[in-house]
């Protein structure tokens, strides 16, 4: 397949397309990749990163491998990926920081929307599918109420862990990474880092994307191929039970003080959003919430249109 400058030019834009789904809670870059026609070259080429490849490396050159990985195509992806990462992070951690509310309002109607997205591809409900949902919804909502794991500082063997779980949205529509980050406490921190410019910490998150879409990317892809109906099933229940991480009032219960002498809270409860007497942000919060939930159906149309 030729391509000019042009074509990886477009791969290098929806690069930047699946960055910033990558970069939102709800939002998965797999989605982006299956709307904009690449989904299936990137899981051939992810999956083309094997000892085969050494083999040619050693045998036939650098020209002959980069060809096997399809090398320019990733290339350009993951440049436009990275660019967009980047460019976003400083805008989403200054949200985080002065408009939380309408940020996670936001947040929890693309992720409300992605629930249904996935859910409405379960098929065959029977008694083991409920009780899956259950065990699922169980397992989302415990998530949400364990202390943050950054408490003690910065674990980077557990950040190479995250990268490597949350790697798994390059292969799944409507799963997002950045969502799963958020689910184990990394989210802000990661945001962070890509601000500062904390090498350790990037350098640890992309390790693990690397190690995840390397291995446990092929695990994912053969769970799905054999048991499809069973992890829809128990990602739906999980996201579902995980709503209560991406509730955008919060009171704080307990506080830590970081390694950098800041005040964080470490427990946090959902609170009605009426707790708040006269929040003049009310509203802009429930029509960012809608907006968040309309444009998950919006893709959802758009990937339809595709298949």
């Amino acid at each position: 397949m030729g391509r000019n400058l042009k074509d990886y030019i477009v791969i290098g834009l929806k690069g930047m397309a699946m960055g910033a789904a990558d970069v939102v809670p709800g939002v998965s870059g797999g989605t982006i990749a299956f709307i904009s026609g690449i989904y299936e070259e990137l899981l051939s080429s992810i999956a083309s990163v094997n000892l085969k490849l050494l083999k040619t490396l050693k045998t036939e050159g650098i020209k002959a491998a980069w060809k096997q990985v399809n090398g320019s195509f990733l290339l350009s992806l993951f440049i436009g990926i990275f660019i967009s990462i980047i460019s976003l992070a400083k805008t989403i951690k200054w949200l985080l920081e002065n408009e939380p509310v309408l940020l996670w309002s936001f947040f929890f109607g693309l992720v409300a929307a992605s629930i249904i997205y996935i859910g409405k591809q379960v098929e065959n409900w029977n008694a083991k599918i409920i009780i899956l949902f259950i065990l699922g919804i169980s397992f989302g909502y415990a998530i949400t109420i364990i202390p943050s794991t950054n408490v003690g500082g910065i674990n980077y063997l557990f950040l190479i862990f995250a990268g490597a779980i949350a790697s798994c949205a390059m292969i799944l529509p409507g799963i997002s990474g950045s969502y799963i980050l958020l689910l184990i406490g990394v989210y802000p921190v990661v945001m962070t880092a890509l601000t500062d410019k904390n090498y350790k910490i990037i350098a640890s998150i992309g390790l693990g994307v690397i190690v995840g879409l390397l291995s446990f990317s092929k695990l994912l892809k053969w769970l799905f191929a054999n048991y499809k109906n069973q992890m829809l099933i128990v990602l739906t229940g999980i996201m579902l039970g995980s709503l209560n991480k991406v509730w955008p009032w919060k009171e704080t219960i307990s506080t830590y003080v970081n390694s950098h002498g800041v005040t964080k809270p470490l427990l946090e409860q959902s609170v009605s959003p009426f707790s708040f007497d006269g929040d003049p942000k009310l509203m802009m919060a429930i029509v960012l919430a809608f907006v968040g939930f309309g444009l998950i159906l919006l893709m959802e149309k758009l990937a339809v249109k595709k298949g």
